[in-house]
């Protein structure tokens, strides 16, 4: 019985894994070819780019800052794609949670062991609170999140610009728009000397640990999950669609505010415009590559992380362009979501679903004359 149970769940794992690797094979193949058509060695750029995401302890650290915010992003879009709602507002949820954070660690000043909990809390709750806006929307009304979603990112990086121009803009600063200086007691403690690495690493592990226990070993989760596959059959089960569905974004807001909440008081030390960096819409990628499993979120988050921060290595040392590694994800994006092209298997279940759909259309015209 153990061995057919580790066989089932090895066969699962391959499963799994076995698209996403094709994946980046792919890619790195495909732009292996673009920076050998741009005249430079393919073995030399990817060579630096390795160099510089984990050639050292400090390339190390910073891959790993890199992968933090994408991480949550990527939590945020699996959350919600859990319960069948598809969140492309990760990007604007990250800047509130990001500006709610600043508010706090840059207008009260309380002990670090209050302070920084606080700090985390409003970040967390500014991005569940904004997220949480775009479910009572389909709901209540009907309208789309793919619509409500990027309408919202638009508002919340407008609302981050103004913020840092006007009422939070930091006088000292002169005409650069930007907030002060998160106050010392809500800012994430550095783990090494220098480096950046920050103790934001810690709160990620458990937000992925949060996201394993709560969607596969919580009622809540469970009823998430049946719902995200088939609505209709959630319902009849006595599933809450409308409770259900709230929740979801709330929480996938929260880990996208977290997010932003980590890279301001971990990395930036203040609120700036842009800061983002299109965290937001890369975790969309995260999520996909990783099948919105944990495991497979934190190593493809891993994987996006090593990409930005090799890429200046890689432009430095093998003169390639950085704008590769953009081509490099969009190639990963591309055969993750085209998998399904060359699955076969499912191809010749839906020709025999038509094939026997027809038959049955055949036949019963053949009655009724």
């Amino acid at each position: 019985m153990t061995a057919n149970i580790l066989k089932t769940k090895a066969e699962s794992l391959f499963k799994n894994s076995y698209y996403p690797l094709i994946a980046i094979v792919m890619a790195l193949l495909g732009g292996g070819i673009i920076i050998s058509a741009l005249g430079f060695s393919p073995f030399d750029a990817y060579l630096a780019l390795a160099k510089g995401s984990f050639g050292n302890t400090n390339a190390i650290g910073e891959t790993l800052i890199k992968a933090t915010p994408l991480i949550f992003t990527g939590l945020s879009y699996a959350i919600a794609k859990r319960c069948g709602i598809i969140n492309l507002g990760a990007e604007g949820q990250l800047y509130i949670g990001g500006l709610t954070a600043t508010m706090v660690g840059t207008m009260i000043d309380l002990p670090m062991v209050i302070h920084l909990p606080l700090t985390l809390v409003a970040g967390f709750l500014g991005g569940a609170i904004y997220g949480m806006l775009v479910g009572v929307l389909k709901m209540r009304f009907g309208a789309s999140e793919l619509i409500t979603t990027i309408m919202f990112n638009y508002i919340a990086i407008s609302l981050v610009s103004y913020a840092v121009t006007g009422p939070m803009k930091d006088i000292a600063a002169g005409t650069n728009p930007q907030s002060k200086q998160v106050l010392e007691s809500a800012r994430l403690p550095l783990l090494m000397s220098g480096s950046r690495l920050h103790a934001g690493i810690f709160i990620v592990i458990l937000a992925l640990m949060f996201y394993y226990f709560f969607m596969w070993r919580t009622t809540k989760g469970y009823q998430m999950r049946v719902i995200g596959m088939n609505a209709t059959a959630g319902e009849y089960a006595g599933m809450n669609l409308r409770k259900n569905s709230i929740m979801a974004m709330f929480l996938a807001g929260g880990m996208a505010g977290l997010g932003g909440c980590i890279e301001v008081i971990g990395v930036l030390i203040r609120l700036l415009p842009g800061f983002s960096s299109n965290y937001g819409f890369d975790g969309i990628a995260v999520a996909l590559l990783g099948n919105n499993n944990p495991i497979g979120i934190a190593l493809s988050g891993i994987l996006f992380g090593a990409l930005r921060s090799g890429s200046g290595k890689m432009e430095m040392l093998a003169r390639v362009p950085r704008a590769i590694i953009y081509m490099i994800q969009g190639f990963i994006i591309l055969f993750v979501i085209g998998r399904e092209l060359f699955n076969l298997s499912k191809l010749k279940n839906i020709k025999k679903n038509k094939s026997n759909i027809n038959k049955e259309n055949n036949a019963k015209e053949a009655e009724s004359i």
